[in-house]
């Protein structure tokens, strides 16, 4: 899976929330609840979450919990 990127910064110490494991394998309702930025550590703000889910953050928490439900 490709590094999540958000003002051309990356995002590590990803939380997703929303898992339901009947969902399985699209899991629609995961979300980023949490992440920091790699370079200083500092975590994202709710406005951030919310940039960051809508530039594919979305997408790139239903991949995270698919990858999860499968043991990855």
């Amino acid at each position: 899976m490709s590094e999540l990127l958000l003002h051309g910064r990356a995002v590590t110490d990803i939380e997703i929330d929303g898992v339901d494991t009947r969902d399985y394998p699209d899991f629609c309702d995961a979300f980023i609840a949490a992440a920091r930025y790699k370079d200083t550590g500092a975590a994202l703000t709710d406005e951030e979450l919310d940039e960051l889910h809508e530039a594919g953050g979305d997408v790139y928490a239903s991949e995270l919990a698919a990858e999860w439900c499968m043991g990855g």
